[in-house]
């Protein structure tokens, strides 16, 4: 029963998505890919409102049926975070400005200029700090759950200039995690979104859309929820660093260039992609 509102939210997201796409395209609110193909952005607008119109019969089950038990643990951690991630995310793809990274934001703020970039990283980390309440653990392992949240969200935000490649190191990294913790438990609670993710991310990696940085960052709090609810201490303290570092090398160089320069993951990469 854990896994019906993942089912239903994908659901949902199937049968939204066509809908949301001409609205975005309505609107006017498109841009050029990195191939200069002007899409729809962002379908990151799916994730949340998908997962809120399964909410509706997930509630009515939890509250009507005898014994449902449809909520899984931590549930309602998911619920805190993702809604407002992809809000801080939807202002950035809609009012940034020029600055760009960490860098970028550091000198905006300087200068007296709070730009959207820097409101998301404070807000995410707002966000991330009070989910990190919720877990069991002492002040140590309080700072880094959040630290994991937040590093998480942006990396996912970084790998995110090429079609379907952040929901792909989404999977894989779901892939890594169920197969050397076998927790189902952290599966269902970040489901719930993560089904629409995986609609929003056909679309991405099709060049039907592009997800934003709505849907960049939604994915990337998954991750970085994902890690903390399967992961040890040890594990954590391993994800803070291998995150840490991407964060940085995506600072000072392009994460492109990089994955063009390894065969594997070029190949990876471009799968699915339109040729």
């Amino acid at each position: 029963m854990h896994f019906l509102p993942a089912a239903l939210a994908l659901v949902a997201a199937l049968a939204l998505a066509p809908v949301l796409l001409g609205r975005l395209r309505e609107a006017g609110l498109v841009a050029p890919n990195y191939r200069g193909l002007s899409l729809p952005v962002p379908l990151g607008v799916l994730i949340v409102p998908a997962a809120l119109c399964a909410l509706v019969p997930v509630a009515l089950i939890e509250q009507l049926v005898d014994d449902a038990d449809i909520y899984p643990d931590n549930f309602g951690l998911a619920m805190l975070l993702i809604p407002g991630v992809a809000l801080l995310g939807f202002i950035d793809d809609v009012l940034s400005g020029a600055s760009r990274g960490w860098r970028g934001h550091g000198a905006a703020l300087m200068s007296g200029d709070l730009s959207t970039g820097a409101l998301k990283a404070v807000g995410t980390l707002a966000l991330a700090l009070l989910v990190a309440s919720g877990l069991p653990g002492n002040e140590g392992e309080f700072l880094l759950a959040a630290g994991v949240i937040v590093l998480a969200t942006n990396v996912f935000n970084l790998l995110d200039l090429r079609p379907g490649r952040s929901v792909k190191a989404f999977i894989l990294l779901g892939i890594g995690l169920s197969a050397t913790t076998t927790l189902t438990e952290p599966i269902a609670a970040v489901g719930f979104f993560a089904a629409p993710v995986l609609v929003a991310g056909f679309y991405d990696l099709r060049e039907r859309a592009m997800l934003g940085d709505t849907g960049s960052n939604v994915v990337g709090a998954l991750a970085g929820l994902w890690m903390v609810l399967a992961l040890d201490t040890n594990g954590q303290v391993i994800a803070l660093v291998v995150l840490l570092v991407i964060n940085v090398v995506g600072e000072f160089t392009s994460i492109s260039a990089i994955i063009e320069k390894v065969p594997g993951l070029r190949h990876l990469d471009s799968l699915g992609r339109p040729s």
